[in-house]
């Protein structure tokens, strides 16, 4: 098994291709442009998720056990997943989902306007969303290497974090109004914007993969030549367990907010506002990631934002009003991209086309698979031992986390690319 090192000096040699500017790649472009039209819309419905579930049940726990729904098929699928999406057409597989996703969503409108709307379809919907988005987002990860070159992956994750700074700027106040003007219409919006990337993903020419000339062979076999590369990879490895770490605590921080700003009584509009505030701050730390990734060491990088989530956190408590949680909110989501750039783009370069959706299916299983895990036990701690101990439990998880990415040697040690 190749180390980390020999595996950076294969990533120099498998990426023939002159590169082009960003915004001269057509297919890069439909690639970004009709994922800028569908995370808007998930913005919009992931902000009405929880309303619509309180609403109709008064529970903060079944609002958390509705997002644990959403993120449960990682656990279940993912492993799975990246081995079929190396054996499919990973275009197929991306249109497939988003047309499923936007026919599921568009059941929810349906149901509100013949007024037979349960929290168990709700539950059902979400559990259907989070399946397809598991096949779509390992395909999308593991084709993006195919769409750009290797030295183009830091600025196009870094323009991907940037559009999803924006989505969460517009997406989240459009949801709350959308809401306040109509219970079904964020979730309408959100149908459509599916269709939209349908659309933008056939006209793309690329080839979402090399050639195939293998012979298949078991399933599990080739799901553990995933595991084997990662698990060898000792960096690779460890970020995979501290990304993880973070999403269990940050699974729950959407409904964190919306309670503390529900106990201050603000409105439906008011909390998207406060969640395009981060977007604001999404869109600033995508802007100045690459910068940072190539002034400081990935591991430099790394440790910084870890503390930055840890330190922030503890200040939720204290929040007097919905202006405050609006600018901890933007702190906390300045350091979301930049970590998710240096990350991204590092382990993007190293996987071999081959095995780009195997290890990405690992990888995201141990980075998302504790999210079901962080919704469920958000929505019960803050329901039977309420907000502030929810929130003092986080903020001590989140120490220890920075903690261990700041004793780690291979994260100390990690050698740059290029």
């Amino acid at each position: 098994m190749p180390s980390t090192n020999d595996t950076i000096k294969h990533a120099e040699q498998t990426q023939p291709n002159k590169p082009k500017t960003l915004w001269r790649n057509r297919d890069y472009m439909l690639l970004w442009s009709g994922q800028v039209i569908s995370s808007i819309g998930t913005q919009a419905s992931q902000l009405a998720f929880p309303l619509l579930v309180l609403a109709l049940t008064r529970s903060p726990a079944q609002a958390g056990f509705a997002g644990a729904l959403r993120a449960l098929p990682y656990l279940i699928f993912s492993l799975p997943a990246g081995a079929l999406i190396d054996r499919w057409d990973r275009k197929r597989v991306m249109i497939f989902c988003d047309t499923g996703r936007a026919l599921s969503m568009a059941s929810i409108p349906f149901a509100l306007a013949i007024g037979q709307l349960t929290v168990l379809q709700l539950f059902i919907v979400s559990a259907i969303e989070g399946t397809l988005y598991v096949f779509f987002n390992i395909a999308e990860a593991a084709c993006l290497p195919r769409v750009v070159a290797k030295e183009q992956l830091p600025a196009a994750t870094a323009q991907n974090m940037a559009t999803d700074g924006i989505n969460a700027l517009i997406g989240p106040p459009l949801g709350g109004a959308l809401y306040a003007l109509g219970s079904m219409l964020p979730f309408l919006a959100d149908a459509i914007s599916y269709f939209a990337s349908v659309i933008s993903l056939f006209f793309i020419k690329a080839n979402f993969q090399e050639l195939r000339v293998a012979a298949r062979r078991k399933l599990w076999v080739e799901i553990g030549e995933g595991l084997s590369w990662l698990w060898h990879q000792p960096l690779i490895r460890f970020m995979a367990l501290l990304t993880g770490g973070n999403n269990l605590i940050s699974a729950g921080f959407i409904l964190i907010v919306i309670v503390l700003a529900q106990h201050m009584h603000a409105s439906s509009f008011t909390i998207g506002v406060i969640f395009a505030t981060g977007g604001i701050g999404a869109i600033l730390g995508a802007l100045i990631a690459t910068s940072i990734q190539k002034r400081f060491s990935f591991g430099q990088v790394i440790i910084g934002t870890s503390w930055a989530f840890a330190l922030v956190m503890p200040f939720y408590i204290i929040a007097p009003d919905p202006l405050v949680l609006s600018i901890l909110t933007a702190a906390v989501f300045i350091s979301g991209p930049i970590y998710n750039v240096v990350q991204f783009s590092y382990r993007s370069a190293l996987i071999p086309d081959e095995l780009q959706g195997r290890v990405n299916s690992v990888f995201r299983l141990i980075a998302f698979g504790g999210q079901p895990l962080g919704l469920a036990l958000t929505g019960l701690l803050i329901q039977y031992i309420g907000i502030v101990p929810t929130i003092v439990i986080d903020s001590v998880v989140m120490i220890l986390l920075a903690l261990a990415a700041t004793i780690n040697k291979h994260v100390r040690n990690a050698k740059p690319l290029a």
